[in-house]
C-alpha cells in the first residue's frame, strides 16, 4: 500500500451537513474509503478460501481413504487450515471425522461467510449479509466447544447490536480465543460513538488484539485485576481513545511486544511509554502530540508514519531512557520536535553524551531540501546518533522554497561523526535532481569514509530517460572521494512521488534486519546508472 494521506475523517457535524445538501453518496464512499485504508493494514488471516481437503484413494481402485487414517493430532491440524464452511463440512464426512471438527481449534474469519468467501475484506458489504453473517457467528460461537485460536471479524455492523458483541466476548472469554481481530463496520466513522464492551478484558488468553472503529471503555472502574498477561501484539485502528486508558493497557499488558496505531484522530493522545516488554512502536497516520519513550529497556524500533494535519505543531518525541533503540523514523523536521533527556535538539545545538542514542544504527527522515530550517536541523539530527550505518532519507518537494544549499553549506556543518565513521549505505527516495539534493549528496561523498552503497531512488515519471539521470549526476563522482569502494545504483520507483510501500507486518519482523531497506526497494523498475 502507498503511503498516502487516507480519506480525512470529518468532525461531528459533517455527515449532518452532507445529507442536507444531499450528499448521502459521497459521504458512503468517504466512509467506505476510510474502512478499505484501515482494513487493508490489519495482517490477513491464518486460514486462505483458496484452501480444500482432497481425499487420497488408492491408485490401484481399492477406495483406501489414506487421509482418514492419519492420526487425530494431524487431521484437527488439516482442518484448522480451512476456511470455516469446509472445516464444518468435514463433520459430515464419516464418522470418523464428525468428532476432529468439534475438537480442532477454531479459526473463524467472517469474510468466508459472505457469499463469494474470499480472503479480501470486502469494501463494502450490505446491511442484510452482515445480519447474516452476524447470525452465523453467533451460531459459532455458541456451538464449536473451542478452544478458539483466532478470530477475524470485520464484516458486521456490530453498531446495531451491542448486546450480542457483548455475548461474542463473553463466550471468548470462556473458550480462550487467543488472537481476537474486531474490527467495527460502523455505518459512519465520521463520528464513533459506540463504545467497546469492556467485556474484553476478562479474556486473559488473548496474546493478539487488534481493534477498529470503537470507543475505548472507560478503564476508571475496572476491577485491579484486569489484565491480558499474554498479549504481545496490540493493535488500534482508528479507536477513540484516552491517553490514560492508554497507560492503563500497556501497564497491564507486561509481555506486549509490538504496539500499532492507526488512523487515531481524537481525542490528542499523550503517549507514554512505560512497559519492559515493548520492542516495536509504529504509529500511522495519528493525532498524537507527544511520545515520552519513560522507561522502556527493550524497545529496538520506533516508527512514524504520516500525519494527517497539514500544518500545525507536530509530533513531540521525548527518548529518556531506551537503551537498545536501534532503528528509528520517519522523522520530520517539519513536523516533529526531538528532545533527548533534557535537550532539546535544535539547529546548533551542543552535543554531549546524554543528548546521544549511542543504540541507533538504522535511522529513516523525511526532509526538504528546499526548505532552509529543515536543513539546518540534519547536521544536530545526525548529531544524535553518532553510530547510525545505514540512512534512509525521503526528499519531500515543497512549493515554497526558502533558500538554496550549497556544497560550502554542508561544509561548515564541520565533522560528522556517524557520516564521517559509520554509514555505510546511504538510500535517497524521490529523487529529482535538485541542486539542493545534489550538494547533500555531493557532501557526502566527499565525507562519508565508510560509504559502500549510494542508492538513489527516483520518483516514477520524474525523469523521461537514462540520459536525463545520468546528466544530473556526472557531477557527483568526478571530484573528491572519501570512499574509495562506493557502489552507487540509480532506480526508479514503481511509485509516484511521495508514495511508498507501507506494510506492518514486515515493518515488526524482527528476523528482517532493515524495514526500512525492504520498503525502499519493493517494486523497483528501471535501474538507470
Amino acid at each position: 500500500m502507498a503511503n498516502r494521506a487516507p480519506p480525512f475523517l470529518a468532525d461531528r457535524e459533517t455527515p449532518s451537513i452532507a445529507r442536507r445538501h444531499g450528499m448521502e453518496q459521497q459521504l458512503e464512499e468517504g466512509t467506505e474509503g476510510i474502512l478499505a485504508h484501515i482494513l487493508c493494514t490489519i495482517p490477513g488471516p491464518p486460514v486462505s478460501a483458496d484452501a480444500h481437503l482432497c481425499i487420497l484413494l488408492d491408485s490401484d481402485g481399492g477406495g483406501v481413504d489414506r487421509v482418514s487414517l492419519l492420526p487425530d493430532a494431524l487431521l484437527r491440524d488439516i482442518v484448522s487450515r480451512l476456511p470455516i464452511k469446509d472445516a464444518a463440512r468435514t463433520a459430515a464426512l464419516s464418522r470418523r471425522w464428525r468428532p476432529i471438527w468439534l475438537s480442532t481449534p477454531l479459526v473463524l474469519d467472517d469474510t468466508h461467510l459472505l457469499p463469494a468467501g474470499r480472503d479480501e475484506i470486502p469494501r463494502h458489504v450490505e446491511v442484510a449479509q452482515s445480519s447474516a453473517v452476524a447470525a452465523a457467528v453467533s451460531h459459532i460461537l455458541a456451538t464449536h466447544p473451542g478452544p478458539f485460536r483466532c478470530i477475524r471479524l470485520a464484516c458486521c455492523h456490530m453498531d446495531e447490536d451491542h448486546g450480542r458483541v457483548a455475548r461474542w466476548l463473553q463466550l471468548l472469554a470462556v473458550k480462550g480465543v487467543q488472537e481476537l481481530f474486531l474490527i467495527n463496520r460502523c455505518l459512519s466513522p465520521f463520528t464513533i460513538t459506540t463504545h467497546m464492551p469492556a467485556t474484553f478484558f476478562s479474556i486473559a488468553t488473548l496474546t493478539r488484539l487488534y481493534l477498529g472503529f470503537w470507543r475505548f471503555p472507560d478503564t476508571a472502574d475496572l476491577p485491579r485485576g484486569a489484565a491480558f498477561p499474554h498479549l504481545r501484539e496490540l493493535g488500534l485502528c482508528s479507536v477513540v481513545i484516552e491517553s490514560r486508558d492508554m497507560d492503563f493497557i500497556l501497564a497491564r499488558s507486561p509481555v506486549l511486544e509490538i504496539l500499532f496505531l492507526q488512523g487515531h484522530m481524537c481525542p490528542p493522545l499523550h503517549l507514554r511509554l512505560v512497559s519492559h516488554s515493548l520492542r516495536c512502536v509504529q504509529i500511522h497516520w495519528s493525532h498524537v502530540e507527544t511520545i515520552a519513550v519513560v522507561d522502556a529497556p527493550c524497545l529496538e524500533r520506533l516508527i512514524l508514519s504520516g500525519d494527517w494535519r497539514k500544518k500545525g505543531k507536530g509530533t513531540r518525541i521525548k527518548l529518556a531512557h531506551a537503551p537498545v533503540l536501534r532503528l528509528f523514523g520517519y522523522f520530520e523536521p517539519e513536523k516533529h520536535a526531538l528532545h533527548i533527556g533534557n535537550t532539546t535538539i535544535k539547529a546548533g545545538t551542543l552535543m554531549n553524551a546524554s543528548a546521544m542514542v549511542p543504540a541507533t544504527k538504522i535511522l529513516a527522515l523525511q526532509v526538504r531540501f528546499g526548505v532552509r530550517n529543515d536543513a539546518k536541523m540534519l547536521p544536530s539530527f545526525f548529531r544524535c546518533f553518532p553510530n547510525v550505518e545505514r540512512l534512509h532519507i525521503y526528499s519531500k518537494k515543497t512549493d515554497e522554497p526558502t533558500g538554496k544549499l550549497n556544497l560550502k553549506f554542508w561544509q561548515e556543518a564541520g565533522a560528522i561523526e556517524c557520516v564521517r565513521s559509520h554509514i555505510n549505505q546511504l538510500i535517497l527516495h524521490d529523487f529529482r535532481g535538485e541542486k539542493n539534493e545534489l550538494a547533500f549528496l555531493k557532501f557526502f561523498i566527499e565525507s562519508a569514509q565508510m560509504l559502500k552503497n549510494l542508492v538513489i531512488v527516483c520518483a516514477k515519471g520524474c525523469f523521461n530517460s537514462k540520459a536525463e539521470v545520468n546528466s544530473k549526476l556526472q557531477t557527483l563522482f568526478a571530484g573528491k572521494k572519501a570512499s574509495k569502494c562506493c557502489l552507487p545504483l540509480v532506480y526508479e520507483s514503481a511509485f509516484p512521488e511521495g508514495g511508498f510501500p507501507w506494510n506492518l507486518q514486515r515493518a515488526s519482523d524482527f528476523s528482517r534486519d532493515d524495514p526500512f531497506g525492504f520498503l525502499a526497494l519493493a517494486g523497483l523498475g528501471s535501474w538507470f546508472y
